[in-house]
């Protein structure tokens, strides 16, 4: 087949942005063009898509989705999430394992990874979920293939919640690959769920939901896992942080390489705040809980001091017939990964980020940080994972535009200013103007350790 030419392209990379073409050639970037000065012979011998007006970026890489792949499939699937996560230009991802059976061993790592090859239409890997006795999984890890260890510190299913102080410190002296952690105290979380129930029921209003799953219950747990981390000299990543108060926990350095206790923030903590489960009730229903305007506004700040390091989405869909119901018996989690750029890019249009921090922080920084060979950035000699969008033709999510397998969106009704209109993944048009190209070349992710 012919090179495959992106030409007139408003590139955004590496802080930088200019007007340029890149050139595709067996699933890797040839070459990049600056200022569009692309020879006739490259032009002549390729298939061109003529990118004018259109910007052009590394594909995102989320590092924290739930595509509920084995055992829930009737809520998620592998197939279903990677469609959505390529519509929404997301090319790679990291999949968490509170799956059934759950992640727990090297076995469940491979029949995952199998799964994967022949059902994913975006780059993937699995994390190895810890619990308090597969401490031998977790040395034998291999971190070449393995994206990272995902600890609970909060309640979750089964028995993937670590509250044995031997084996945490166990986990941050041996594991061979970054520790992600969510940050809960869960002795914390019961008292104030009790105390709630003998006051509401089962009918607790949603928004108690931050009154339950507090700035303490977050703070608590976190403060003791960053201390882990600074005894055991450990590779600590926190996951979706929700209050100003953690951003204490972390340092401003720019060379994030050099950091050994990073974070993440995900869309709807940026996006959400306390104002909005009156209307929005269960559809927001995260762990941890959106907060406070001032939290929300804490959290864009400490992204753009690079205290935060990346944003990812927590995508994780339920039935609506599961989340339409009270409090209690609600599940926590909602779909995101389609609509995660674009969400970003209004920030944006809003003047309160740049491009080139968008892209530094969905698609560089999850590279960087974890090592992730030859993704991530629009160089020559890397794997082609690239994304189109139309930064002034607007998009309006509605359910006949949804694709993830749950079919609802918290985000339903909401217009964006920006629209994907191509996604490439190792070179092959995956998603084009609407429609899915069911190619089926992508790779399990590697990393460089």
């Amino acid at each position: 087949m012919k090179p495959l030419l992106i030409n007139n392209a408003f590139i955004i990379n590496e802080h930088q942005k200019f007007i340029g073409a890149v050139l595709i050639k067996d699933e890797n970037i040839k070459k990049i063009f600056y200022n569009n000065e692309v020879p006739s012979e490259s032009i002549n011998n390729s298939r061109v898509i003529d990118a004018k007006g259109k910007a052009l970026i590394p594909g995102v890489i989320d590092d924290h989705v739930h595509f509920r792949d084995p055992g829930l499939t009737h809520k998620a699937d592998i197939k279903s999430e990677s469609i959505a996560a390529v519509a929404g230009g997301v090319t790679s991802y990291m999949e968490m394992p509170n799956t059934k059976p759950q992640t727990t061993s090297h076995k469940e790592l491979e029949k995952k990874n199998k799964q994967a090859s022949n059902a994913s239409l975006a780059n993937y890997s699995f994390y190895l979920g810890a619990t308090n006795d597969n401490i031998k999984e977790i040395e034998n890890i291999d971190p070449i293939k393995t994206c990272g260890i995902k600890l609970f510190l909060g309640a979750s299913t089964g028995n993937m919640l670590v509250d044995n102080k031997d084996t945490l410190n166990k986990i941050f002296a041996k594991s061979p690959v970054p520790i992600l952690c969510h940050c809960e105290d869960e002795t914390t979380i019961q008292n104030n769920l009790k105390y709630y129930i003998n006051k509401y029921g089962n009918d607790i209003p949603f928004s108690y939901h931050p009154k339950i799953r507090t700035e303490g219950a977050c703070y608590k747990s976190s403060s003791l896992v960053v201390s882990l981390a600074k005894k055991h000299n450990s590779r600590l990543h926190i996951l979706h942080l929700s209050t100003a108060k953690e951003l204490e926990l972390f340092d401003e350095l720019k060379v994030r390489n050099n950091k050994k206790i990073t974070s993440e923030v995900c869309i709807h903590h940026l996006w959400f705040d306390e104002n909005d489960y009156e209307k929005l009730g269960t559809r927001i229903k995260w762990n941890p809980a959106i907060k406070t305007t001032r939290d929300k506004l804490a959290l864009l700040e400490g992204l753009k001091k690079n205290k935060i390091d990346l944003i990812g989405t927590d995508h994780a869909p339920h039935q609506w017939i599961e989340k339409d119901t009270n409090y209690v018996n609600a599940p926590s989690g909602a779909p995101m990964v389609q609509h995660s750029l674009q969400a970003m890019l209004e920030f944006y249009h809003k003047g309160l980020l740049t491009l080139e921090t968008i892209v530094d922080k969905m698609c560089h920084a999850p590279a960087d940080l974890f090592k992730i060979e030859k993704r991530g950035y629009i160089r020559e000699g890397y794997w082609a994972d690239l994304v189109l969008v139309d930064l002034h033709n607007s998009y309006k999510v509605q359910k006949n535009n949804i694709l993830y397998k749950c079919g609802w969106s918290p985000l339903e009704g909401q217009t964006f200013q920006s629209t994907i209109t191509h996604t490439f993944v190792n070179g092959d048009l995956v998603y084009e103007n609407g429609t899915i190209h069911q190619n089926n070349n992508a790779r399990a992710l590697k990393f460089n350790r």
